[in-house]
């Protein structure tokens, strides 16, 4: 019987989900290219986005459960630290996270149709790992926004998980957030691995969880203490998995 079950839900979002989808993906991104120049860091550009997250985790029967969000102050620009499951951590975050925020992302995104367009009208970041003075101009180019409340989304791991665990971090996140002297909110991303794993293209319906936790004042780690503040960062998300 559940392997059955399991079939007709393979089939739905092939045939069904996956298609409207596609279209309302592509819906977004053209609304999100008119609106971002004309109302840039505006609530009424990012409802667009929010939606589209909300969509793909509603069509897919995943639901979304997000605690700690009164930690954060909606006036306050944060560096928004993220473990990444999967890539429904961007559905997840786009959806339920009510900030106005950049995603610093892959140069590779710049190349997908459409939403490469929507990503760069709409401000967000592209880095150039393989290039350094690319990636320091990037950094520069997110430091300039972080300021009035718009804060800066960054999955330090750099790529998503193989196997459910949270890898190293990478430093520009926290780069950025000492060069600023901005808080640091560490979120933690709970069941995105087992609803659709790295390499899968099959979502399994269930739960995921954002898990906002206290913001890290980062000025104690300014002067010779980078590693402890990458490493308590690293410990308050791993310790919500």
């Amino acid at each position: 019987m559940k392997s059955k079950r399991n079939a007709f839900f393979i089939i739905y979002q092939w045939v069904i989900a996956f298609p409207i989808l596609l279209v309302l993906t592509i819906f977004t991104a053209l609304v999100t290219i008119i609106l971002s120049p004309l109302l840039p860091n505006s609530q009424l550009s990012y409802y667009p986005a929010r939606w589209w997250g909300r969509a793909f985790c509603s069509l897919l029967f995943v639901k979304v459960k997000i605690t700690g969000l009164e930690k954060l102050n909606p006036r306050q620009s944060y560096v928004i630290v993220c473990n990444h499951q999967s890539i429904y951590d961007i559905f997840v975050v786009y959806g339920w996270l009510p900030m106005i925020f950049k995603w610093m992302m892959k140069e590779e995104v710049r190349r997908i149709p459409f939403v490469g367009m929507a990503c760069e009208a709409a401000g967000h970041i592209f880095i150039n790992r393989s290039n350094p003075v690319a990636a320091k101009h990037s950094l520069e180019k997110a430091e300039s926004q972080l300021k009035n409340g718009v804060s800066v989304v960054i999955f330090p791991e750099g790529t998503r998980t193989h196997d459910g665990k949270m890898g190293k971090f990478k430093r520009g996140a926290f780069r950025i957030a000492t060069d600023l002297s901005l808080p640091i909110a560490p979120v933690t991303l709970c069941g995105g691995y087992e609803r659709m794993p790295r390499n899968s293209f099959n979502v399994m319906p269930g739960i995921i969880e954002m898990k906002i936790h206290q913001p890290i004042d980062v000025n104690p780690f300014l002067s010779d203490n980078f590693q402890k503040l990458m490493q308590k960062t690293w410990e308050v998300i791993n310790s919500a998995l």
